[in-house]
């Protein structure tokens, strides 16, 4: 009996926000009566997209392809701080044109894995954290960078030159940002390990593809999506979000995206109102601070938890401080310039 109860309580370390998640879901069932259409607020596609993704990475890790690659940069750097940077700047490059979520499913796995390769695991929440942000900021160049960008774009009716230039000082702030992040990384010369990344041969190939998905994220995301679906469905709440969000878009962009994450964020706010500039400013720089604020904060955590389960506090330190610092900056050059 004792052993069951501390799997659960490490379980529920472990897993700390998907179970934060599903008792706000529970909760707000008791204001929406529990029917079918619950069924109607999971963005399936979004799901499915997540999983393949999922399987892809997996995919890639077990036949070594990982390895490889993790070589072949290796080859190209010479000291820990080009390391940490050509990492980070992966992340900000590929969002562009992947989304930020694929961009952290395909290269954090890969960074945890090269950092250990060279034995430099005390960088790696430090370049976590710093990929973390560049996917967020850099997928804000194009329309296509990630889904509230997409779903704004489609909605707003403003040409793809006019995004791009409302975002794009938003960006290099953020490209300095990193940059200056990166040289404090101390410069320590790299001595690649000797031993491989060692893949587990006791189980068949596509059991360890399969046994290696985040099913509890996957979980998470239709929490999520469940809860924010209920929410809609709330006069109280539809009532409150009238009253608050004309004339105060920005602030209500940010604040929302740090309980309900930006994309929902997005859908809600452009429903009670059209200033969707300020909006996308909004809830685009709102996609800094908590974990919640962008669904790619949730996934860099989560496959970074996997790994490091006893940093995860020490992860939420740096993630929280650089994120703060970084909104406020961005906050204070909008005040500025408008």
């Amino acid at each position: 009996m004792e052993i069951r109860l501390n799997s659960i309580i490490n379980l529920v370390k472990k897993e700390f926000i998907f179970f934060v998640v599903l008792i706000l879901a529970i909760f707000s069932c008791l204001f929406v009566k529990p029917s079918l259409s619950y069924l109607d607020y999971i963005d399936w596609k979004t799901i499915i997209i997540l999983f393949i993704m999922m399987i892809f990475v997996q995919v890639l890790n077990n036949v070594g392809i990982f390895d490889r690659l993790i070589n072949s940069l290796l080859d190209k750097v010479n000291s820990s701080r080009s390391l940490v940077f050509v990492l980070v700047f992966i992340c900000f490059f590929s969002s562009i044109f992947i989304t930020n979520d694929i961009a952290l499913l395909t290269f954090v796995p890969f960074s945890i894995i090269a950092l250990k390769k060279v034995n430099l695991e005390y960088l790696v929440i430090i370049t976590v954290v710093l990929q973390t942000i560049a996917a967020n900021m850099g997928s804000m160049i194009l329309p296509i960078g990630s889904p509230h960008n997409i779903f704004m774009y489609s909605i707003s009716g403003i040409s793809f030159k006019s995004f791009i230039v409302l975002l794009l000082p938003y960006v290099i702030i953020s490209f300095i940002f990193l940059i200056i992040c990166c040289l404090f990384i101390k410069s320590e010369n790299i001595e690649v390990s000797v031993s491989n990344f060692n893949k587990s041969e006791e189980t068949s190939f596509f059991m360890r593809i399969f046994s290696g998905v985040d099913y509890f994220l996957l979980l998470t995301f239709i929490g999520l999506f469940i809860l924010i679906g209920n929410l809609q469905n709330i006069p109280e709440v539809i009532g409150f979000f009238k009253s608050i969000i004309v004339g105060n878009e920005l602030f209500c962009g940010i604040i929302a995206s740090q309980f309900i994450s930006n994309v929902p964020a997005g859908m809600v706010l452009s429903g009670f109102s059209n200033n969707y500039e300020l909006i996308i400013v909004g809830i685009n720089i709102g996609g800094l601070g908590t974990l919640i604020a962008s669904m790619a904060n949730l996934i860099s955590y989560k496959l970074f938890v996997n790994e490091f389960n006893n940093l995860k506090f020490k992860y939420l330190a740096v993630f929280s401080i650089l994120n703060v610092i970084l909104l406020i900056i961005l906050l204070v050059f909008y005040f500025i310039t408008n």
